[in-house]
């Protein structure tokens, strides 16, 4: 593990830093803790209903971010649009049955099943009951030993001991699976059905699915079920207790089920959100600054503000581009162009940048650096030092030899003074930071990257506790100011930035 402090380095000549650049002090004092707070109080309001990809919320937030692009004097980064459009698509459920030996029983009071299901119709003779369905080999769990579920419909009890979804970092950016339904699918069953004490429900399950970047073609059917349905699977005539089915002897179990499901697939879409200062004498060339926008939305229970998860570091970018626009119009113009581009989907699995890095609008051989920011605004609960007084940089030793050379300068030069943390960067690290935001799909097209980012994973980390009234503003401003900084170096220097270091992470 790499903890790179504060550090001096004998750069060589094109990376180092004699004295301050007056005029990148001028202009970084517009990222203050007022304007950034100003902000991000609209963009992680209510109205914006936790700008869930998809969502009128993101909708309503993309043309928000777009209108500030104009008023700031950022020309439009798509040819004649701010906003790159990209396809979505949701499935909506349109019939739903479930019955068990001739009984039917109720959508929402004992069942319910998500769009992600293959629409059809399954008659089945018997079910496999496999306990809390767990595999967990660091533990010597195996629910399914002895138990033959090719080919079969799995019924397991939702809670025990399972693994975290995906192994490290499970969950976060749709790079986590179901550990429950990956055991049964790996044994070859063609559905799983969980038991859950959540029936009736309370809020009522959508109808019309979460969206996705490709037609769904699920062959693999979930669904969640009441204990009277497991009952009744299970051969009994009354209903067994919730507490009591872990009790019950794993095997096959004769029964009569029938589920039929029908979908269809509604054509939607969501944006990224782009502005540009075009540079001079190396306009060809482009300087990257990201965020995303989006976050979880809302249901019946509230809404999740996201805050700092991206609200901060959409907002950091946005007052980043004010500032550098403030310098052009004083006719301090960059050498290269400059892209401010806030991304939606990355909740979902960075699908905005995703889809950037398939659709190119700029070269991205020709693309000198991406610097991404992903929550700037918090501390991390988990640090024993610095308070807040810090920022995780990631990237810094990967892909170019002079990203922490130029990062690390500027942070002593301009006085910012943060302590720049590098565990992240560690090919071991079991949060799998590196691959868990925007700056990534850059990275693997070979584009330099640094992510910087405040490693809030505990507190309010994706909850509907995420708000702008936790911020800490003035630590906000001042890591905003140093990617400014970096970012208005490497707009200005001769040479891009080389791409001569090899990526020392794992596979994602």
């Amino acid at each position: 593990m790499k903890k790179l402090l504060l550090l001096c380095l004998p750069f060589v000549a094109n990376v180092a830093l004699a004295q301050k650049d007056e005029n990148a002090v001028k202009y970084a004092a517009l990222i203050t803790p007022k304007a950034l707070k100003e902000k991000l109080t609209i963009l992680a309001s209510a109205e914006m209903e936790g700008r869930e990809t998809g969502t009128p919320g993101q909708k309503r937030a993309a043309a928000w971010i777009e209108g500030e692009f104009k008023r700031m004097g950022l020309k439009p980064g798509n040819g004649d649009s701010y906003q790159q459009i990209y396809p979505l698509y949701a499935d909506v459920i349109t019939d739903k049955k479930l019955s068990v030996n001739g009984k039917q029983f109720t959508f929402d009071k004992d069942y319910s099943f998500t769009t992600a299901v293959p629409a059809g119709t399954w008659n089945v003779n018997n079910v496999v009951f496999a306990g809390y369905g767990i595999v967990d080999s660091a533990k010597g769990i195996d629910d399914y030993k002895g138990l033959d579920v090719r080919g079969k419909v799995v019924v397991v009890v939702d809670g025990g001991t399972a693994p975290a979804a995906g192994g490290p970092g499970g969950g976060r950016g749709g790079f986590g699976i179901n550990p429950k339904q990956a055991a049964a699918t790996t044994r070859g069953a063609v559905a799983l059905l969980t038991v859950s004490s959540a029936f009736p429900r309370t809020v009522p399950t959508p109808l019309k699915g979460r969206v996705s970047m490709t037609k769904s073609n699920a062959t693999f059917f979930t669904a969640n079920i009441s204990a009277e349905v497991a009952s009744a699977l299970l051969g009994r005539t009354f209903n067994i207790p919730f507490a009591d089915l872990k009790d019950i002897n794993k095997g096959t179990y004769v029964s009569e089920l029938a589920i039929v499901a029908g979908k269809t697939v509604e054509n939607t879409e969501s944006s990224n959100v782009i502005g540009i200062i075009p540079g001079t004498d190396k306009k060809d060339e482009y300087v990257f600054m990201t965020g995303h926008y989006d976050h979880l939305g809302k249901n019946a229970t509230g809404i999740w503000y996201g805050a700092d998860d991206d609200g901060s570091g959409s907002v950091g970018v946005m007052q980043m581009a004010e500032a550098f626009v403030a310098a052009d119009k004083k006719g301090i113009h960059p050498r290269r162009t400059l892209v401010f581009m806030t991304v939606s989907g990355e909740e979902k699995g960075l699908w905005g940048s995703q889809y950037y890095s398939e659709h190119p609008i700029f070269d991205l051989a020709k693309t000198s650096v991406d610097l991404n920011t992903d929550m700037i605004g918090r501390g991390d609960s988990s640090r024993k030092a610095d308070t807040l007084n810090y920022i995780y940089v990631i990237g810094h030793d990967k892909l170019s030899s002079e990203l922490a050379p130029i990062n690390e300068s500027v942070n002593k030069l301009y006085d910012i003074n943060l302590a720049l943390d590098y565990k992240f960067d560690d090919p071991k690290d079991v949060n799998r930071i590196y691959f868990r935001s925007d700056h990534y799909n850059f990275a693997r097209k070979g584009v330099p990257i640094l992510f910087f980012y405040d490693g809030m994973l505990g507190a309010d980390y994706h909850k509907q506790t995420d708000t702008v009234d936790k911020i800490q503003f003035d630590v906000m401003s001042r890591r905003a100011k140093l990617v400014f900084h970096t970012g208005w170096v490497i707009a200005n220097r001769d040479a891009m930035m080389k791409r001569d270091t090899p990526l020392n992470m794992p596979s994602r």
